[in-house]
């Protein structure tokens, strides 16, 4: 493939997406920074693209570790998410892999300062706003399958 195809866009991008939590009814947000790629300024879950040969959980770990910089304490798998959205008036395709992890909140900070422009830990039931357009979405079937 050449170099300049886009994950996502010129073809089917495949992520894991991460909901942190402290066990005490906590959830980890970060705020997106203006460098991100798309909904800059909005509260989101972690997550990030998996490299060739690794599975969905050491794709999730790693990127909790890089994120938020701590491994997870739990981590279970949720569901898949075909997600098809748009970026800037063009039309996106990811397939979402959706984890529940707890992390230790002594441990977490920010890895990614460049992409993360703030972490917080929220009660379940009052987010921040604005959110990433998907988070919704990926909560729900996070909170009906894991029942936190």
């Amino acid at each position: 493939m050449s170099e300049d195809l886009k994950r996502g866009l010129d073809y089917i991008g495949v992520c894991c997406v991460f909901f942190c939590h402290d066990g005490q009814g906590n959830l980890l947000l970060h705020k997106r920074s203006a460098n991100c790629r798309d909904e800059q300024g909005c509260w989101d879950c972690g997550g990030g693209s998996m490299e060739f040969g690794e599975t969905f959980e050491e794709a999730a770990c790693r990127e909790i570790s890089e994120e938020y910089g701590t491994a997870p304490l739990e981590i279970q798998f949720v569901t898949t998410r075909n997600v098809l959205r748009e970026n800037n008036g063009q039309p996106t395709h990811w397939m979402a892999n959706i984890f529940v992890a707890k992390l230790d909140p002594t441990l977490v900070k920010n890895g990614e300062p460049e992409k993360i422009e703030e972490l917080g830990w929220f009660p379940f039931d009052t987010l921040p706003e604005p959110l990433h357009s998907q988070l919704t979405r990926h909560f729900v079937a996070a909170r009906k399958t894991v029942g936190f």
